[in-house]
């Protein structure tokens, strides 16, 4: 990482920089000692340290130049000591300007590697923000936050996902995670997330909205042409997902829950999870079972604080294997708002991981029903 100072656009510092002082010095130490040893010690091998390690930490061009200084001072040693037609020392040149053109040539494959990173992780970024967009920190009476973490290290976004539409009466959520990983589980959060945000608004009742997104599901698993270009197989892919409606003139909200995790109410300093007595089974598995998608109603009161989220925060584990207790966190943790309340929630929940690394994805979202709303 690359530290700069806003001088006009130009960087004064750089930890390579410092790093190159490494190399360099090793040449000096080295040719020094070399000249000075006996004659029959040879320290010119070690020269070839040089450019290996620069190529470790600089680019192509400051590794040649390194190699170049280092064959340089090979030639130097040659002359002081013997000659630069010895056989000893016209090896050693040889084999340093090998070593130093093959460094050379690796640390120009690395950087177009990490150039090629670079532009990856630009667009996935932008992917990240077409597809799971951030939620507005104000939506008609609610007060909403939204944190998502990645399993992986370079991971912009998996399959866990969420969104908000406004409607005219009220606000619309969904979260939801598609089972498994990969190009093939993004697909299928971008899909459903383009079905919500199209037909949230549009659809009259909340088992319609649910009954529209299963459908949409439903037929891209049939679609031949999503079998033929390696997505799964329809009895291996669903989505689990929690749809709900938060009214603005009514202290309540209406939930319909496809397999996921119950979201959790906290009121007053205590946790209570909503759950539906009739659960419907995950998108894309209505096949196998009815789907009554029955909206259940459950307060909803001026200071309560619901909180959704994806199985990625209930399976982290700690060293000894334990299930993160998110209940108990929740009700322990200040509730100072939503933003801070996930704030705190994220940094107690990676420090529960081992080491920060969670083994699913997991988001999370926070929704306050604001007292002066």
């Amino acid at each position: 990482m690359r530290l700069r100072r806003h001088t006009g656009g130009r960087r004064w510092w750089e930890p390579s920089q410092a790093l190159l002082a490494v190399p360099l010095g090793l040449i000096v130490v080295v040719t020094v000692v070399d000249v000075l040893a006996p004659p029959e010690v040879h320290l010119g091998p070690f020269l070839a340290a040089a450019p290996a390690l620069t190529a470790s930490f600089a680019g192509p061009w400051t590794t040649a130049c390194v190699g170049a200084l280092a064959v340089l001072a090979q030639a130097v040693v040659a002359v002081l000591r013997t000659s630069l037609t010895d056989l000893n020392h016209s090896m050693q040149i040889t084999a340093l300007i090998v070593i130093s053109a093959c460094v050379t040539f690796f640390a120009h494959l690395r950087e177009r590697h990490q150039a090629e990173l670079t532009q990856l992780r630009s667009v996935a970024e932008a992917a990240q923000q077409v597809v799971l967009r951030p939620l507005p920190h104000l939506i008609g009476p609610l007060r909403v936050a939204s944190v998502y973490l990645a399993a992986e290290a370079e991971a912009q976004i998996g399959g866990d996902l969420f969104a908000a539409t406004r409607t005219e009466c009220g606000t619309r959520f969904i979260i939801g995670d598609v089972r498994g990983k990969g190009l093939a589980a993004i697909g299928d959060a971008a899909l459903l997330l383009g079905a919500f945000r199209a037909a949230a608004h549009r659809q009259a009742g909340l088992p319609s909205l649910v009954a529209y997104l299963e459908g949409t599901v439903s037929s891209d698993l049939d679609d031949p042409s999503a079998a033929g270009s390696g997505r799964r197989a329809h009895s291996e892919a669903f989505i689990t997902a929690a749809v709900l409606e938060v009214p603005d003139d009514t202290p309540d909200l209406h939930l319909i829950n496809c397999g996921h995790p119950p979201p959790l109410l906290l009121r007053r300093g205590r946790v209570t999870a909503v759950e539906v007595r009739d659960p419907a089974p995950p998108l894309g598995l209505t096949e196998f079972a009815a789907a009554p998608f029955a909206a259940q109603t459950f307060p909803f009161l001026p200071g309560d604080t619901l909180l959704l989220y994806t199985d990625g925060v209930i399976e982290a584990r700690d060293a000894s294997g334990a299930f993160y207790p998110l209940a108990l966190r929740l009700a322990a943790l200040p509730g100072d708002g939503p933003a801070h309340l996930l704030h705190e929630l994220r940094a107690d929940l990676l420090a529960h991981t081992q080491g920060g690394h969670l083994g699913d994805d997991a988001a999370l979202v926070a929704i306050e029903r604001r007292a002066d709303g």
